[in-house]
């Protein structure tokens, strides 16, 4: 091959030959104008550049358009550039700060000095956004100077920016321009404005600037944009429908979990029916982990403070764990627990262990404090207090790849039985040009991160690879969940580390006598109870699996005078395990069954004159009405059945 032609690979294996400097659309086009005219910028050997971005070298090229979640990042990253320039219209002098894509569009960080902005801009400003966008601006890239950036931002009076760069090296500082605005970013960006034909600025919120509260508070703008009207149509019902699914109303109507002020913020108080639904889940996944071979234990909340010395959690989050706990003995101190696995190490550590005792797993519902900020508290998704459903495998190297199929298996036995069908498995490797950062071995990295590809692979799940996403000690898989609102969670954990065990220095005798390490694995299929709930309750509105609803069934009689027969029957399911409530109150029977349909109990039975003398119940099921008539039985039989993991 000639010195000026290069070798693109792309994912389904083929090789295109272009020539030395072509781009990501030139790829795009050598298979077709369709494409090329979609594409909105290009992986490039793992990194994402702009579909402009000349390529010199042999790569490998993954094109990424609107039906990539990296193609959208970059598409909602060029948007908040293009909402910034709007600003810089709209109100001259207006000091920006950052504006990346998140999960669901963008956000920018605004000083509006003393110029007023409120909720009755914003369609100015989405028009303005659209007017811009029409001119198909080009997204231009520049690599610039550190003295040349800091005279820029200081000529432009924002002190953010210069402020951004004092930490950024010489020689790796860009700009983006696109028509009249310049910012300070690294990219990538979409071709040209465009592409944007739709946005919506969604909300209003304060922010610190750098998320420090000593730091003046900006103007918050999160926005989201589309390539289609129609999109973003969809895209604002699917969000109203969420209003309605949200965990904090919906755990308030079905009485779930509260919170208290005098309790403390970020820490849940569960009630009656939510410590019902929790306890059914963690239930469920004990008896999965019993048949697993998982051994249970238990720790106590709180730790001394050299088990974090020694774990490296005090150096990692000292700063985000409440204030330690001091005893009357001078220099005693204990912290509430940040992660149970230095408490699992040290039971591990208890007794001699042997390959042949290997692997070992011991499991546990440990609760764990985290001092989260109380802006970043969310509901049950982000708290101060929480319960992982926390195991830690200690095995050989060889035995890694049985414990990944393992551990998969149960994950997807949990996604399955509550209804999480569409998931990717994302697998974190090492950044094989830094490897300095990470700890262990050449050798031991390369077998754990084969295990866990080849793991993945004999599964059949569907994966994106993500290089120097790795934890410093040990690649991972973790579990990116869509719930029914096409959000995206990660939910379902499996880690492989090499520190604790060298930091605690765990060891086993190998058949040779010697000592070795053993291996450590992290997973937590459900995460956290908390987070799992919220992200539970919102995927099915409330209407839980019927095996792990609070209450399953409520018997309603149509008058005082059959509370005896309703009494009968509610005792005869209760002897079934099925659960629920008799509804005694003085109400007509319409009332009751609307009350029951809000509450979203899955079965209503009925029992009136009729049912009593042919000793049947009338059911109804939630939100499809009427089954018929049932002998107590037979009701049972339809429940049991419907019931099923």
């Amino acid at each position: 091959m000639s010195d000026s032609k290069i070798k693109i690979t792309l994912p389904d294996g083929s090789i295109k030959e272009l020539d030395k400097g072509s781009n990501g659309l030139d790829v795009a086009l050598s298979i077709s104008e369709g494409l090329a005219r979609n594409v909105l910028a290009a992986e490039v050997n793992g990194e994402v550049w702009d579909a402009t971005r000349p390529i010199t070298t042999d790569s490998e090229v993954n094109l990424l358009t609107w039906q990539n979640d990296k193609g959208k990042s970059t598409f909602w990253h060029s948007s908040a550039h293009l909402m910034a320039e709007a600003l810089e219209a709209l109100y001259p002098g207006v000091k920006l700060g950052i504006g990346p894509a998140i999960e669901g569009g963008f956000y920018y960080d605004v000083d509006f000095g003393d110029q007023e902005f409120d909720s009755e801009n914003l369609k100015v400003l989405e028009d303005k956004m659209l007017e811009l966008a029409r001119n198909k601006s080009e997204y231009v890239r520049e690599e610039v100077s550190k003295a040349d950036a800091v005279a820029y931002f200081t000529e432009k009076g924002d002190q953010y920016k210069l402020e951004l760069i004092e930490g950024l090296q010489d020689g790796d500082i860009t700009f983006y321009k696109q028509g009249n605005f310049t910012d300070l970013c690294k990219g990538p960006h979409i071709p040209n404005t465009g592409f944007i034909k739709a946005a919506k600025i969604l909300n209003i919120a304060g922010a610190y600037w750098r998320g420090d509260e000593k730091n003046k508070q900006l103007t918050r703008l999160y926005a989201v944009t589309f390539p289609k009207q129609k999109e973003l149509k969809e895209h604002l019902e699917l969000l109203e429908e969420a209003k309605k699914r949200d965990h904090r109303k919906l755990g308030k109507e079905l009485e779930l979990f509260t919170f208290s002020q005098k309790v403390g913020q970020g820490l849940p108080l569960w009630l009656p029916k939510g410590a019902m639904l929790r306890e059914r889940l963690e239930s469920f996944l004990k008896r999965a982990q019993t048949k697993a071979g998982y051994q249970p234990v238990v720790t106590p909340h709180i730790g001394n403070k050299e088990l974090y010395v020694t774990s490296g959690h005090y150096e990692k989050y000292g700063e985000d764990s409440f204030q330690p706990i001091k005893t009357p003995n001078e220099g005693e101190e204990f912290f509430l627990k940040p992660m149970n696995c230095p408490h699992h190490c040290e039971i591990y550590k208890s007794k001699p262990r042997s390959y042949k005792d290997l692997p070992v797993r011991f499991a546990e519902f440990g609760t764990v404090y985290r001092y989260e900020q109380s802006g970043e508290l969310h509901g049950l998704t982000r708290v101060r207090g929480f319960t992982q459903d926390d195991a830690h495998i200690f095995c050989t190297p060889d035995q890694v790849k049985e414990e990944f199929l393992k551990v998969i298996d149960l994950v997807l036995y949990v996604f399955n039985a509550l209804g999480f069908e569409e998931y990717t498995a994302q697998i974190s490797l090492r950044d094989p040009e830094n490897k300095a950062k990470y700890i262990g071995s050449d050798e031991n990295w390369e077998k754990a991160e084969s295990a866990i590809q080849e793991a993945a692979a004999e599964k059949g799940l569907k994966t994106v690879t993500e290089y120097g996403e790795a934890a410093f000690y040990g690649p991972k898989l973790d579990f990116m969940v869509k719930d029914a609102l096409k959000r995206s969670w990660q939910l379902g954990t499996i880690q492989v580390d090499y520190n604790l065990p060298e930091r605690f220095e765990l060891e086993y005798t190998g058949s040779d006598n010697q000592k070795y390490r053993p291996v450590m694995l992290h997973r937590a299929p459900f995460g956290s109870l908390e987070r799992f709930v919220a992200v539970l309750t919102e995927h099915c509105g409330g209407n839980y699996p019927l095996w792990l609803t609070p209450d399953q069934i409520a018997v309603l009689p149509i008058s005082e005078k059959y509370a005896k027969y309703a009494e009968e029957v509610y005792a005869y399911m209760e002897e079934n395990d099925i659960r629920g409530f008799i509804d005694h109150r003085d109400e007509k029977i319409g009332r009751k069954i609307r009350d029951a349909e809000t509450k979203k109990i899955p079965f209503m039975l009925i029992v009136g004159e009729k049912e009593q003398e042919e000793g049947k119940v009338s059911a109804r099921r939630h939100g499809e009405g009427d089954l018929g008539s049932f002998t107590k039985e037979e009701f049972s039989q339809l429940f049991r059945e419907a019931a099923k993991v």
